[in-house]
This record gives structure tokens, C-alpha cells and sequence, in this order.
């Protein structure tokens, strides 16, 4: 969050701040005579539209309501940061017999504390990072929890290969070479074995329906030990409700429920803005690189925070804040139209194949962070980082994607970066090594790199044979 020292925040600003119940917000910048102005944090935005002259100023007119009175105000742009876990999704519609249940239902947003679920029969819907999270805990008090899923997920561990972080042996530029070189067959198995290598999915019932579509995994620890020791089951969608029974698709029930928790996710909308500003089709965000509506006059509106990728959220709305701000101040210019709406519908195409349907606004972490920091050049050059800088240069290729890579080149270019990158894992390992048996071990970016490269070495030879 960016802080700035003459804004008037709320006297209880960390309650507010997790009042769920506050949704339609935006963070809105205005510049006038060299003074930023803002709106309060709590204040409700009624509408943002175009102002008369848009054509001509890219302004908009902002109607906002604090304490039951409105306001409007002329702003030169707007950023909408509301994310896309905005409104809790709530299926009823899709279960039914719900009407009749009789126990307690409500969705994973209002989930508080697992103490008063002690003894209780609990079922969760949604086999997502929340449901999994809420499943583990009240299971150390309920009597008898279970998982129902409609499609499966893969289930991920925080601590990856040799004990390292996930992310940090996961998400690097040579794995995300590899997986967009290799062929398809050998990408999609590489990708399946890489999700199995903790634990066989199809033993513990989580097995995705599809599991080569890159859907975002959910990282739980627990999950797995806790399915092993009977304390949380896996069961199929739920096919209906009865008055205190859930009847699953695969004819089983589970009897005497006391509470259904829906983590069945959020979905997104703009009531504040006319639907000719920011189109969807079907499902598909119809932005440019999840920023931009490609139809407006003047690029002085930016969308921050509406896509999902197996990356750090943070650093990706901070760059593609970096860019919009670019764009906004007039120093970074975007395509034509006819250019945008292309690459929106190339995009599509491609994370369809990917994702699958139900995942529009899921993104390769590394690749949609190199294309916003190429526009305002702060993409690392790696083969001139090869040729001038190798120690460095290695690190970046092989090492985590971590957000320093862009702060090497470009508007807000930082001096330390270099550094950073290069002790990224002193202080990765130090919090651990409170007590000392050696010397930290980092992980050894050659071995790392030398059985990733088993993989395609193996194609090649399978192939040599076959022919």
C-alpha cells in the first residue's frame, strides 16, 4: 500500500481496513496545479463517468457518498483497485434442496474462528485455498468434516525440493522457458509430475478432472495429513439436499450435517461504471494486458489487480501501476485499437488452452510481468546481462523471479537491485538458522538446472530411439 503523509486516514484504519463489508471502493488520483487530492478512504463511490469534454480532456466526473451525502468531483484519471475478491459467490441455485436444509449455511467470508464448530458436522463446498484452510482447522475440534469438490485440485506444499521455498525453486525464468519450449505432451507431463511429487492426488481423492490446465493450485500443508488420518474427507459435488443431508453425486450422503460453509469463491463487477467502458464477454475481461479498456478516447483509466497468476500479487499490481502511471502522465503511449483488441483475443485463446473456461483472468506469472515492464522498459535484458554481468545474470535466469529484476532497468530503477538479487537467499535462510549445525546451504542452481534439463534430454532420446 502506498503511504503518504498528509492523507487523512481513519482514527481505527486497521478495523477498517478489514471490514469486509466495505466492497466498491477505487483509489482515484486527480492532479491540479501540482497537488494530489484524494477521497477518503471511506467513502462510497456512487458512479464514475465521463465527463462532457472526455473526447478532448480524458476527465472524469466522480459521484461519491460519505455519511448519506454525495458529491461529485472532476478527476483527470482514474485507477480502479478493487481486485476481483469483491462480491462472496453464493451458488444456491446450483444445489438443490438447499431451501430445505435446515442446519446452518453461510459462505466463507463470515468464516470468524474454528472454536465454535467444536463437535459440529461440517461440510465445505469448494476445494479452493479458503476451503482447504477453513477444512484443516476445525478439524482439530469437529467431529467429523468433509470436502466437497466439483472438479478436483491439485494441492501444493509451501516447502518445495530440499526444504527451499515453493516459489522460489518454482517460479524462475528457466523453468518458464522450459515450459513454454518443450512440446505440449512433454510440458503437460513434466507439469503433472511436478504437482504429484509430494503425493499421488488420485489416492488421496483430489485428483483434478483436467489436471494439465495450469489452474492456480491451493497451497495447504495439512490438507494431505489430515485426509491420511481420517480427520477431513474428499467427496464429489453434491447432487442435493435433503432437510440435515448432503447426497453426493457419487450416491454417498453424509448425515446429520450441523453447517455448510460455500468457499465457492468472489466474482467481480463495476456497478459504479457504465458496461460500454468495461466490456465482458461471456467471462472474458475484455481489457488491454488486464489494464487498459482498449475503447476509450483517452487512456486516463487503469484497472489494477484483476488477474490471478502462480506469482506474487503484489509485485504484478505494483507494475502494472508503474505502467499505468506512465501511461496516464502521456510518456508511455498505447497501440491502436485494432492492436489491442487483437491481443486481447490472442490472450484468450491462449488461456483458454491453458486455464480452461472458468479461469479468464488467470496469467502466466513471468511472461505478464516481462510484457508490462517492457513498455516502460524495465524487462532485464538477460543476454546482456550474460555478456556484462554473469554472476548476476545467473541468478536472474535460474534464481526466484523475484520483484528486483525489475528495479535493474527502467523509470524507478533502484541501485540496490543487483545486491538484492544476489543475498536474496542470506536473508531466505537466516530466519531458519536460529540454531547453528554448519554453514546455511543454499541450493545449487547448477544441480537444479542440470535435472530440469533431464527432461528434455530424455524426449530427445525416446525420439532417437523411436526413429
Amino acid at each position: 500500500m502506498m503511504c503518504f503523509p498528509d492523507f487523512p486516514y481513519p482514527d481505527d484504519f486497521p478495523n477498517f481496513m478489514h471490514n469486509r463489508k466495505l466492497q466498491e471502493y477505487i483509489v482515484l488520483f486527480a492532479r491540479k496545479k501540482n497537488l494530489l487530492r484524494y477521497i477518503k478512504f471511506k467513502t462510497l463511490v456512487c458512479s464514475v463517468r465521463k465527463h462532457s469534454n472526455f473526447s478532448t480532456t480524458g476527465q472524469w466526473v466522480i459521484t461519491s457518498e460519505e455519511d448519506g451525502k454525495q458529491e461529485s468531483a472532476i478527476f483527470d484519471a482514474v485507477m480502479v483497485c478493487s481486485g476481483h475478491h469483491v462480491y462472496p459467490n453464493l451458488p444456491k441455485e446450483s444445489f438443490p434442496g438447499l431451501k430445505l436444509f435446515k442446519g446452518k449455511y453461510f459462505h466463507s467470508r463470515d468464516y470468524k474462528e474454528p472454536g465454535t464448530f467444536k463437535g459440529k458436522r461440517v461440510l465445505v463446498i469448494g476445494l479452493g485455498n479458503s476451503g482447504c484452510d477453513i477444512a484443516t482447522e476445525i478439524s482439530r475440534t469437529a467431529e467429523k468434516v468433509i470436502i466437497s469438490s466439483r472438479s478436483g485440485s491439485w494441492v501444493m506444499s509451501r516447502v518445495w525440493d530440499d526444504g527451499y521455498p515453493w516459489d522460489m525453486l518454482f517460479i524462475t525464468r528457466f523453468e518458464t522457458f522450459l515450459k513454454n519450449t518443450l512440446p505440449t505432451a512433454i510440458s503437460d507431463w513434466w507439469y503433472m509430475k511436478q504437482m504429484n511429487s509430494r503425493f499421488k492426488h488420485e489416492n488421496y481423492g483430489l485428483m483434478p478432472l483436467n489436471g494439465t490446465l495450469r489452474k492456480e493450485p491451493v497451497f495447504n500443508d495439512e490438507l494431505p495429513a489430515c485426509i491420511l488420518c481420517g480427520t477431513v474427507s474428499i467427496k464429489p459435488n453434491v447432487k442435493e439436499f435433503t432437510e440435515t443431508s448432503a447426497i453426493f453425486e457419487d450416491g454417498t450422503m453424509f448425515k446429520a450435517i450441523d453447517c455448510v460453509i460455500f468457499a465457492t469463491g468472489y466474482s467481480y463487477a463495476y456497478p459504479f461504471l457504465d458496461e460500454s467502458i468495461i466490456k465482458s464477454r461471456k467471462n472474458e475481461v475484455t481489457l488491454f494486458k488486464g489494464i487498459f479498456p482498449p475503447l476509450l478516447e483517452k487512456s486516463t483509466m487503469a484497472v489494477i489487480g484483476l488477474v490471478q497468476s502462480l506469482g506474487a500479487a503484489i509485485p504484478t499490481t505494483d507494475l502494472q501501476a508503474r505502467w499505468a502511471v506512465q501511461v496516464i502522465k502521456g510518456t508511455c503511449t498505447l497501440p491502436s485499437v485494432e492492436d489491442m483488441m487483437r491481443d486481447i483475443d490472442e490472450k484468450m485463446g491462449k488461456k483458454l488452452k491453458w486455464f480452461g473456461k472458468s479461469e479468464t483472468i488467470q496469467t502466466d506469472y513471468i511472461t505478464y510481468m516481462d510484457e508490462l515492464a517492457n513498455f516502460i522498459g524495465a524487462k532485464p535484458n538477460i543476454l546482456w546481462l550474460f555478456l556484462t554481468d554473469p554472476k548476476l545474470a545467473l541468478e536472474v535466469f535460474f534464481g526466484p523471479c523475484c520483484p528486483y529484476q525489475f528495479r535493474l532497468v527502467g523509470p524507478g530503477k533502484w541501485p540496490g537491485a543487483r545486491d538484492a538479487i544476489l543475498t536474496q537467499w542470506d536473508r531466505t535462510l537466516k530466519p531458519m538458522t536460529t540454531r547453528v549445525v554448519g554453514g546455511p546451504r543454499k541450493p545449487s542452481l547448477f544441480f537444479h538446472c542440470l535435472k530440469l534439463l533431464a527432461i528434455p534430454v530424455l524426449f530427445i532420446a525416446i525420439l532417437l530411439v523411436l526413429i
